[in-house]
Formats: C-alpha cells, sequence, structure tokens
C-alpha cells in the first residue's frame, strides 16, 4: 500500500500469494462433477490474473476449455506440531481464460510466468502447453483459526497488481 500502512490480514494475503508457488485447481468434468489437480501459479500485475502453464494432454485443461469456472486453493504448509485447521489460505474463485500466442495477453502470462518459474522455458516450445490465466470473481481468505473472511476484490486487485 504505498505511502501508507497496509492492515494485517492485507499483508498476511499479500505473502500467502508471493510465497506459495503452487495450487489446488478445481475444474467441473463434463459430468459435473469436480476435479482437482496441483498446478504451480505466478501472478501477472499488470491485469491482476493468476497464470498457469499446462499441457492440452491434462484433464484439467480440457474442463477449463469447456466450462472456464474455476477455483484455485492456495494454502501455507503445513508444520510440525502446528494445528492444521489454522492453516493459512485463499480460495479464489474465477474464469479461466486460454490466451493467443499473438496477443499481449500471452506475452504477459508468459513473463509474469517465467519470473517465477525460469526453468519451464524449454517446455514453452511444446505445442501442446499454453498459457491459462484466471480472472478472479470472488476470495475467501482464511487468515487461522477463527480468521475468515472474503476479500473485497478492490483490495484483491490491489495485492495482485502490486509486486
Amino acid at each position: 500500500m504505498p505511502g501508507g500502512h497496509e492492515p494485517r490480514l492485507m499483508q498476511q494475503l499479500r505473502l500467502l500469494l508471493q510465497q506459495q508457488r503452487v495450487a489446488m485447481l478445481a475444474t467441473c468434468t463434463p459430468d459435473g462433477l469436480p476435479h482437482a489437480s496441483m498446478v504451480p501459479f505466478a501472478v501477472e500485475p499488470t491485469q491482476g490474473l493468476l497464470v498457469l502453464h499446462v499441457s492440452q494432454l491434462a484433464a484439467h485443461t480440457r474442463y477449463m476449455q469447456q466450462q472456464p469456472a474455476v477455483s484455485l486453493l492456495i494454502v501455507q504448509p503445513e508444520q510440525a506440531e502446528e494445528p492444521v485447521h489454522a492453516l493459512p489460505r485463499v480460495s479464489l474463485d474465477g474464469e479461466a481464460h486460454t490466451p493467443e500466442r499473438t496477443t499481449d495477453a500471452w506475452q504477459q502470462a508468459r513473463a509474469a510466468y517465467l519470473a517465477r518459474f525460469p526453468e519451464v522455458e524449454p517446455m514453452l516450445a511444446l505445442e501442446d502447453f499454453r498459457f491459462v490465466t484466471i480472472s478472479p470473481k470472488q476470495a475467501r481468505h482464511i487468515a487461522g483459526f477463527g480468521a475468515a473472511r472474503n476479500v473485497d476484490l478492490d483490495e484483491l486487485a490491489g495485492i495482485l497488481q502490486s509486486k
């Protein structure tokens, strides 16, 4: 928060999104069943999007193309002797989009993803991989036991659109 004090819960959410590199992605099968998978993610700060790099061969990629409503769950790792019910986490519900390779949106997704995962650059040459961006529509932040809140979309945009 430039020039001001950032509230504690906003700081915690920012750190969670910066420090965790994987999320659980929930998609929906054509039969209406939930499907969960693990995906690395990055944040594209220009538009405040989450970025995935996925294979066309993966079931979750096909499901996102058929039904773009998705959810990402980002969780702080479990610590020995700490209660798991208090793990900080955020659920981000949104809409998946696949930008075309020739667009600025694709370039921005690529830059954000490679900034976080430079080791995947050789995978960009594989034809079956593509970037998917997630536009958040709502978020639920659990900062610890008894500390749950819905995140205002303007607040979330402020977190996602900053570095």
